[in-house]
């Protein structure tokens, strides 16, 4: 139960996924300019992520690195990266069907950056991070849903600076894009206090 405890809070807080690996930086800029929009988006990668890590984890356990398989010469773990990015793909068309059905403003708010999840190498990055640390199919679920959360509480807090920074009165050089990205690394910065946490 330990071990399971600090897995989440090192993926959520101490080795956050946008604000320490610096992974899944496009979404988390461009959809972090209004809460609800930001909520929205961190709402579907914990979906996506959290069923990702679970699908892919099964995947590699009992198709990839199936112990029979292994054991007659064939290995199949080099195919990883493409069945990982093809199950991604299919979940990510299952969440935008779904928001277009049951939440379609949600869905128009998102815009282009609801696919973008397929390509969001967060995603993937969890995946293969959980193959690398080799995690069993409870931990990779783990894992995925911490480094969601913390994905959630980064583009979360990204839009509330946002939304009050545009309400400031900032020097014109930095309107726009080097504000946000000013407030990005003073977040890092900030998350890299926990670096040093431990049980």
């Amino acid at each position: 139960m330990k071990e399971l405890i600090m897995i989440a809070v090192g993926s959520a807080i101490i080795n956050n996924v946008v604000l320490s690996q610096f992974l899944g930086i496009c979404p988390f800029l461009g959809v972090s300019k209004k809460t609800e929009t930001a909520s929205g988006m961190g709402g579907a990668v914990i979906f996506v992520i959290t069923i990702s890590s679970f699908v892919t984890a099964l995947i590699y356990k009992f198709v990839l690195a199936n112990e029979w398989l292994l054991s007659k010469g064939i290995d199949l773990t080099y195919l990883k990266t493409i069945v990982y990015i093809l199950v991604i793909a299919a979940l990510v068309q299952f969440v935008e069907m779904f928001l277009k059905k049951q939440i379609p403003a949600l869905y128009e708010s998102l815009g282009v950056y609801l696919p973008l999840i397929t390509t969001n190498c967060a995603v993937l990055g969890v995946a293969l991070t959980n193959v690398t640390k080799e995690y069993g199919i409870l931990e990779s679920v783990i894992n995925g849903f911490a480094t969601a959360v913390g994905f959630f509480i980064a583009i979360v807090l990204m839009a509330g600076i946002r939304e009050k920074i545009e309400y400031n009165d900032i020097p014109k050089p930095f309107v726009g894009t080097a504000s946000v990205l000013i407030a990005a690394a003073l977040m890092s910065i900030a998350f890299m206090g926990f670096s040093g946490m431990s049980f």
